[in-house]
């Protein structure tokens, strides 16, 4: 079997979770994790999200931002299901364990004016390589800085995915390299993974910026004229609605945890 990623995005219903998510993940998550599936795992990676700034706040949440991790598994094989490794693990803390919620109740929540996203979690199957790589594969590690956007979105139900796809690669991606402050762009078509309940996710993308700066020039203040698709789902860019068919998150270059490589155990410091 090809290698393949898998991209995980959680976000927690309010900061205030965070001391105590972030314990359950370092503490006992992660070291779980490697335990069952590590035979499996290439790579077991996580990235803290990095908050926008106060400033560019709403306009980060009209795009669905999701608040506390991007993780990433790469395997060499593929792993039991997550249902089977997660009766081995321990029990999910309250802060961290999702809500049942309706996605139209989280999308209501978001244009009601919640400041802080309900909680949820994107998980999504890619091949290890991008399936398109649009700009920047030229780009140099030192070149510039590095603002990773990453952005996970399906189709709206009832739309063919071959239909959604030929708007997203014959125009929209087309659209999206006129942005003037993207320095990186690259795109994921997911990929149903053998043994394991299908996602419906579509695509995962990521598109890199200097900085908040950039992303907000590119994104919010001077975007290119974008082309809707007569099946919009919501009125503006990405004309997907956030939370529901769209997500996305910030981090930066370099994973904030390797745990196959870098792992210390779990102090407290005093």
């Amino acid at each position: 079997m090809p290698k393949s990623k898998m991209v995980l995005l959680v976000n927690i219903p309010s900061m205030n979770d965070l001391p105590a998510s972030e314990r359950w993940l370092l503490k006992e998550h992660a070291q779980e994790t490697v335990s069952w599936i590590g035979p499996w795992l290439d790579e077991y990676v996580s990235y803290r999200i990095v908050p926008p700034p106060w400033d560019m706040f709403d306009a980060a949440m009209g795009f669905g931002y999701y608040n506390w991790r991007v993780t990433n598994h790469v395997y060499n094989d593929i792993p039991p299901p997550p249902m089977k490794m997660w009766t081995n693990l321990a029990p999910v803390p309250h802060p961290v364990r999702p809500q049942a919620r309706s996605l139209d109740q989280i999308y209501d929540n978001k244009v009601n004016g919640r400041r802080e996203a309900p909680h949820m979690h994107v998980l999504c199957y890619v091949p290890l390589e991008p399936t398109q790589d649009f700009v920047g594969r030229e780009l140099k590690a030192a070149d510039k800085t590095i603002l990773r956007w990453i952005s996970v979105f399906k189709y709206p139900e009832g739309v063919p995915v071959e239909e959604g796809e030929r708007w997203y690669l014959d125009v929209h991606s087309r659209e999206v390299m006129r942005q003037q402050g993207l320095t990186r762009f690259y795109s994921f078509r997911t990929i149903d993974f053998p043994g394991h309940s299908p996602y419906p996710w579509h695509r995962v993308s990521e598109m890199w910026y200097e900085n908040f700066d950039g992303w907000k020039k590119s994104v919010v203040d001077s975007p290119p004229a974008y082309t809707p698709p007569p099946w919009a789902s919501h009125d503006t860019y990405p004309y997907l609605k956030p939370y529901v068919d769209f997500a996305s998150a910030f981090i930066l270059e370099r994973p904030t945890n390797d745990f196959l490589r870098d792992y210390m155990g779990y102090f407290v410091h005093v």
